[in-house]
């Protein structure tokens, strides 16, 4: 015990994380029972992270609506105008939100003798040819635990975009999303509507008994399970100042302030009576239904019988989930599968009890992410008064990769947070906690294959790669089309296209077939990586001097029609 205090009050801790990692799972895609049959209110991923254009802000992501399949019309997907949905900020660690940011949504249709959701292009965000609209409005309230609080409507009748249909009925789908953006009164800005699912994950390996396609995991091989599919987006960009405790920017990375807990949830409720030929009513009280901070808690950690409880239950509760920290199931599927020699675990409370894990899940990293006097409990903890890595020095492995701006400090859209967490599980962080254990050979290299998103991300907010398209929609197949555009697997770059704006800083599955090609031309002698850095700009320059094209080192649509047509 005293190594441990030792170990917390010198700060080694995050040094230590920067060579091993750590982590939770991520992702929560129909991670419960009752959720399951209830997707529009099932969150499937939460981000939040300081903005990398914008240091002063932080931005706040959450998804909803997991696997929507882009061509499901002529209902498309949507928000449920039932449903309430919020975003919540604990700033003092005590477990309880703060602040929190309500959704509401209304649909209207304008005209109900026709089955289209739209009767001709939609070239604006007020077209009559637009059948089928939704707007929302947002609330802000403060001291949202506390006996007086604050609530402020600070954006009503807010646009959304339609959904992406193809490129006769949303032929300019770009700049509808930009007309959707709104600016916040104080600052800020938000955005509600249909994205790209940024999550990138082999699922059908991992659930099939953990497999791993190639093991360890660290070096590709691994199918994609989101690639194609789209998800419904709930994005903020909040100044820091209107976050913190103190309402101000924290400079130091110990200010008190400068940690924040984040967590989304959903709620019905709790009386719907069905109506004969019309939408049921609904009245009550409401009731969360859904909840989400650090990925894949529920999903993995938290065992079937009370996967439904969590759902339902607030961050100051957590104590009773702690079984599945202490003892987790991942680890004894880890050394009866792989034979790992994962540490010893047990019941909570127990001699055996995993508490490095419940270090990590519970109450934050000491130096980094841990709140003075904090409450153990689940939430996506970020401290806003670390700035965003530099794009060129951007590791999608977090702390682990020597990336303190990255998860599990908050999470941003690029990070493998899967490869993190199953590093963590097969004992990552706990020599940290008992020195003399030593993590297994394979176990610091697992992963599940997948490193990069099928899309690349954006530079400005909310960051995500817009949606795929109805009309040219292969979900999850060998081939996903995006635009016309066929990309296929990242390991032949003789058949993967290129659909995105790609510029220094950019990453992702596109950056990575760019390079593969670079590579194969002579024009770069680096293994691709999948970041779009100094040196493959430089080789891009190179490449368009060769076809007599602007060599600016951006693929921009003549770089990228050049590419395509090789």
């Amino acid at each position: 015990m005293k190594t441990y205090q030792k170990l917390l009050s010198g700060g080694l801790i995050v040094a230590f994380f920067l060579s091993m990692g750590l982590g939770a799972f991520a992702s929560s895609h129909r991670e419960a029972p009752l959720i399951s049959g209830d997707p529009k209110v099932d969150a499937t991923d939460l981000y939040a992270f300081v903005s990398p254009d914008n240091s002063g802000t932080v931005t706040l992501i959450a998804n909803y609506s997991p696997f929507e399949e882009p061509a499901g019309g002529p209902n498309f997907n949507s928000f449920d105008d039932k449903a309430l949905y919020e975003i919540k900020i604990d700033n003092n660690g005590d477990a309880k939100p703060d602040i929190v940011y309500q959704f509401r949504f209304n649909t209207t249709v304008g005209n109900p003798n026709t089955f289209l959701y739209n009767t001709g292009p939609i070239t604006s965000l007020t077209d009559p040819n637009w059948n089928v609209k939704q707007t929302y409005t947002l609330t802000r309230i403060d001291d949202a635990s506390g006996n007086n609080p604050v609530s402020s409507v600070i954006g009503s009748n807010l646009a959304m975009p339609p959904v992406n249909i193809g490129p006769k009925s949303t032929p300019n789908y770009a700049g509808l999303q930009a007309q959707a953006l709104t600016s916040l009164p104080g600052g800020g800005k938000v955005f509600a509507g249909q994205i790209d699912d940024p999550f990138f994950v082999d699922l059908g390996s991992l659930f099939d008994l953990l497999s791993i396609r190639q093991l360890p995991g660290n070096k590709g091989g691994g199918i994609n399970t989101t690639k194609g599919y789209n998800v419904h987006s709930l994005a903020l960009q909040i100044p820091i100042s209107q976050l913190t405790m103190n309402k101000n920017q924290p400079g130091d990375a110990k200010d008190p302030s400068a940690v924040i807990g984040v967590w989304t949830t959903a709620s019905r409720q709790s009386m719907s009576v069905l109506n004969a030929g019309s939408a049921p009513s609904n009245s009550g009280a409401w009731v969360q239904v859904s909840r989400l901070g650090a990925p894949l808690v529920n999903e993995v950690v938290v065992p079937l019988g009370a996967k439904d409880l969590f759902n339902s239950s607030k961050p100051e509760n957590d104590a009773q989930f702690a079984n599945g920290v202490a003892d987790p199931e991942v680890g004894k599927l880890l050394k009866g599968i792989y034979n790992i020699q994962v540490p010893p675990q047990g019941p909570f409370g127990s001699s055996t009890q995993r508490d490095d894990l419940e270090a990590i899940f519970l109450t934050g990293i000491p130096g980094l992410t841990k709140p003075a006097n904090v409450v153990p409990s689940e939430e996506l903890r970020l401290n806003v008064a670390v700035p965003p890595t530099s794009p060129e020095k951007i590791s999608n492995m977090g702390v682990l990769g020597g990336d303190n701006a990255g998860y599990p400090n908050g999470r941003r859209l690029g990070d493998d947070v899967i490869d993190i967490s199953l590093r963590a599980v097969a004992g990552a962080a706990y020599p940290l906690f008992h020195p003399g254990f030593v993590v297994d050979s394979t176990g610091a290299k697992l992963g599940d294959g997948v490193d990069f998103n099928d899309l690349s991300y954006r530079s400005s907010f909310p960051y995500t790669a817009l949606p795929h398209q109805g009309f040219d929609s292969v979900p999850h197949g060998i081939n996903v089309t995006t635009g016309g555009i066929t990309t296929v697997g990242p390991g032949n770059s003789s058949k993967c296209m290129l659909v995105t704006y790609l510029v220094f800083g950019s990453r992702g599955f596109e950056v990575n077939c760019l390079q593969v090609y670079l590579n194969q031309r002579g024009y770069l002698s680096v293994s691709p990586t999948g970041y779009f850095g100094q040196l493959t700009k430089q080789a891009v320059i190179k490449y368009q001097r060769d076809s007599n094209l602007e060599a600016d080192g951006n693929v921009g649509p003549k770089t990228r029609e050049s590419f395509n047509s090789r």
